[in-house]
Formats: C-alpha cells, structure tokens, sequence
C-alpha cells in the first residue's frame, strides 16, 4: 500500500476533477503491476496497472489507494477491470466519497466473491486526496496558503525590495508545490505590482504549469500583463463580481482568459466563499495561494485555508516591511488561528514549515 500510495503522488496536480489513485498487482509476493491515475483522470490506476500486469494478475492481489469506481463514465467502471482481470483479493486504503461510488465498489468485488480488505493506510489515503474529499463533501478545493518570508515575517522592505528573499533551492520547493496543485491563485494587487508568470519552471516539469487564477473583482488586469499574453499557452481564470463592466470582460476573454464572475460579498469584495465554489463546480481539487498579503488575511479569516507552507529565510526586516499576512481582527489568544505542523525541513540556508490549519 505504500507503494501504491507513493504512486497515487504522481497524479496531484494533474489528474483534476478526478482523485490521485495508485494501484499495485502482487502475485506469488512480488510485484507485478503499477499504475496510477494518468493526466486529466484517465486511464485510471487500476486499468494501468492491470495492463502491466497482464496474465498474471489472474489470482492476484491488487493494492488500491482510493476504492474502485463502480459507475459507468467516459470509460467501464474499474470494478469490472479488477474482475475480468481475475483479481483474488483487494486491499484498499479508503473509501470513495463520489456518491456514484461510495461503497458501490467494495460491494460488487464482495458479490463477486473477491476478498476485500478495507482501511489500511486509511488517514494516509485520506490526507492524499483531501482536496478532492473536499470538492464532493463541502463543495470546494482544498485550499493551500503558501508564505516566503523573513523570520518576522515579511515580504518585503520598506521600499519594496523582495527579490529574493528566500534562495534557490527554497523557490525550486516553491515550483514542486505548483507542479502538484490543480491551480495557483493570487489577489490582483500581486498580479498588478509582479506582473508575474505563475508557471512551473523546474527542469522537465514546465509541461505541470497549473491553471492560473487571478481573483480580481474590478477587472483591472491589463491585455499587457504576461498572464493574459500567455492565456492561450497556459489556462489562465479571472474571478470577478457578477456586475462587472462588458467591455472589460470581453476584452480579457478575446485574448483567452476565462472569466468567471460571482456574488459580490460587503465592501465590494469577491466572495471568497463563492469563488471557490465556482472552482470547485469546474473539477479543480487543490489551489495554491501565493499572494498578496490582504488575499491571505480574507482567506484566514474566513476560515477556508486548509494548509500553510512557510518558507522562512534567516533575516529580520522589520516592523515597517511589508507583512506577509494583513489585519485578522483578532482580540484574544482564542480568536487566533489555530495550526498543526505536519512537517519540517531546512533548504540550504532557509527553512520550511507545513502546517494544517484547524477551519473549525
């Protein structure tokens, strides 16, 4: 199962509306076939993995990350796949929320006289794909806020000096996370001040640029932006209020960025909650957040940031820097987020902490 679940990693960021899924096949105690969820969520694992495989998967034992589905869709269900194949036994890690599924998978294997066994590895399996957990249970993606900073938490100086805070290897980390996110999101103010490209730049992985989000409630993305020159090489969203002005959204769609437009929320802000709705009504499982530091604060505040990723460089800047992370309106100690570190590691000189945030 652990393989199968280092195999299932492969798909994050790539295999949207579907869950990253591995499968492995074991016959007489080795390992016979691999798969796993291929980009734009097919093939899916099983079937990859049962065409490794073979002749021998015939009384086999297949590993499976994420319960088979069971439903008809662009392809047969891969209950059949494990069944045609002669599949003895199947292990799988959890269940799968889809309502199309949801139990539907496990029960045609038992019916078929296929030994299941179910659980292992479950919280695993379950942190894997939490984002697509996410979109069928709550409705939106999981959300992933990612900082780069000074230790006192800044992003730049007072004159607005920011290039590079954190070193090469840290931002090489920084472009693995895009490459494994359905989508990278930033607040206009980011794309107005950066004008930046917001692809993945590592060597061999350019090919996994994410969609690229920008949420931007009065239009003010200019055609001259490298986002939107780029828009027909890599997908390129503009998430704006639902009365913004035709002239401005025509444009921006006549270069090939797609605008979606959502209620406004007070003050004339974007509702946070209902763009990531319209993210999620579109397959998008996981958004990385990478800017600015008023989007941060909404996202915190409304409690919809699932995970932080903190790059933190060995340098103070200072209380008149900028901060990475605006007003959160917070009295007490009890009013502060509360995090979970899940993970730590040291990048050369800078240092990186994961945290899962409790939206509770």
């Amino acid at each position: 199962m652990a393989v199968a679940l280092r195999l299932a990693e492969r798909g994050l960021g790539q295999v949207w509306p579907n869950p990253a899924v591995g499968c492995v096949v074991v016959q007489g105690g080795r390992i016979v076939g691999r798969g796993w969820t291929q980009p734009g969520g097919r093939p899916h694992a099983e079937f990859e993995a049962l065409k490794r495989a073979g002749g021998e998967a015939l009384g086999a034992t297949a590993y499976i990350s994420l319960e088979p589905c069971a439903h008809y869709g662009q392809t047969p269900p891969c209950t059949m796949a494990l069944l045609h194949a002669g599949i003895r036994r199947a292990v799988i890690a959890a269940t799968d929320p889809d309502p199309r599924v949801d139990g539907r998978g496990i029960d045609q294997l038992r019916q078929a006289g296929v030994e299941v066994t179910l659980g292992v590895a479950q919280d695993e399996a379950e942190r894997l794909n939490a984002g697509f957990f996410l979109r069928v249970r709550a409705g939106r993606p999981l959300v992933t806020l990612k900082l780069a900073t000074s230790l006192d938490g800044r992003i730049a100086t007072r004159s607005g000096a920011s290039r590079w805070i954190t070193g090469e290897e840290a931002r090489q980390r920084a472009h693995h996370l895009r490459a494994t996110h359905d989508a990278i999101m930033v607040g206009s103010g980011t794309a107005l001040a950066d004008d930046p490209e917001l692809t993945c730049r590592l060597p061999g992985l350019e090919h996994r640029s994410p969609v690229r989000i920008v949420l931007d409630g009065h239009l003010r993305l200019p055609p001259s932006s490298r986002l939107v020159r780029t828009a027909r090489a890599v997908p390129t969203w503009v998430i704006t209020r639902a009365d913004v002005e035709a002239k401005r959204r025509a444009a921006l769609e006549r270069s090939g960025v797609e605008v979606l437009a959502v209620p406004a929320a007070p003050e004339e802000h974007i509702d946070l909650g209902s763009a990531l709705a319209a993210l999620a009504a579109r397959g998008l499982t996981r958004v990385l957040v990478e800017g600015g530091s008023e989007l941060a604060a909404a996202l915190l505040r409304a409690r919809l940031v699932d995970r932080l990723v903190w790059f933190q460089a060995p340098l103070v800047i200072g209380g008149d820097g900028l901060p990475a992370i605006g007003a959160l309106a917070a009295d007490a100690l009890a009013d502060c987020l509360s995090l979970q570190r899940s993970h730590s590691l040291t990048l050369a000189r800078d240092a990186v902490q994961a945290y899962i945030v409790d939206t509770a």
